[in-house]
């Protein structure tokens, strides 16, 4: 499987070609950053260099995945135009805006969006969701702790566990939930600590999932994109959950 990685300069874009390239089955075809970057032209594996993205781009992946800024993956969406190839997107920081266009450039290929990859992440968020759909009256917090660098606001990730699990006591009550609170830690060098606990009065049950390498964000990734090439979906948008429907 040919993949093109967008982002390839960064912490997950750099696990992901490290994946990629020690894997036998798996082939790096385009390592793209951004027009500025000073990596441009220099080698990342054999013939493959980093360099900006531009129209030909689409004719040498299976597959690519995106793990940018809004604005550039917004950008290379616009590049594709119409072109089938499927994308698996990591990129976090989306307005409601931006998710509206995306959903319109689903329309002309397949495109799996998360805001969390990590191997695994999936499994344990269904199992949060699943308590909270039987025990709706249990007050709810998601929690987070990663490294000392990230911004202190709530990630991607705590803002859509905050909502879903908003949404499913509402469904199972009937009537609107409160919102879920976040609350955010910055440690060292963790790479990703989430938590969501639920307070029955009498006790409490608590959820978390512990990411110890970048890798789990790549491989998670990785595995995404193999589910759209094997599957082949038709264009629109897909979650980590329908990957897991195998």
């Amino acid at each position: 499987m040919r993949i093109g990685i967008i982002g390839a300069s960064g912490r997950v874009g750099t696990r992901l070609i490290e994946t990629i390239l020690a894997n036998p089955g798996l082939e790096l075809a385009a390592a793209l950053v951004s027009p500025g970057s000073p990596l441009i032209g220099r080698p990342v594996a054999g013939a493959i260099e980093y360099r900006p993205a531009d129209k030909t781009i689409r004719s040498h992946c299976d597959v690519m995945i995106d793990f940018s800024t809004p604005a550039a993956s917004l950008a290379f969406q616009d590049l594709l135009g119409t072109q089938s190839t499927p994308v698996v997107i990591g990129t976090t920081g989306f307005t409601t805006q931006h998710e509206e266009m995306l959903s319109r450039y689903a329309e002309n290929r397949p495109m799996l969006v998360s805001a969390n990859f990590a191997y695994g992440f999936e499994a344990f968020k269904l199992a949060a969701l699943g308590f909270a759909r039987q025990m709706p009256g249990a007050e709810a917090q998601v929690g987070e702790t990663y490294h000392a660098r990230k911004k202190a606001e709530p990630s991607g990730t705590s803002r859509m566990l905050a909502g879903e699990i908003a949404a499913m006591r509402s469904l199972s009550m009937g009537f609107a939930a409160p919102e879920t609170p976040v609350v955010v830690n910055r440690e060292g060098d963790t790479v990703g600590i989430n938590e969501v606990r639920f307070n029955l009065g009498s006790g409490e049950a608590a959820f978390t999932f512990t990411v110890h390498t970048l890798s789990a964000y790549a491989e998670g990734a990785i595995a995404a994109a193999q589910w759209l090439v094997n599957r082949a979906p038709p264009p629109g948008r897909y979650s980590l959950a329908d990957s897991l429907n195998r």
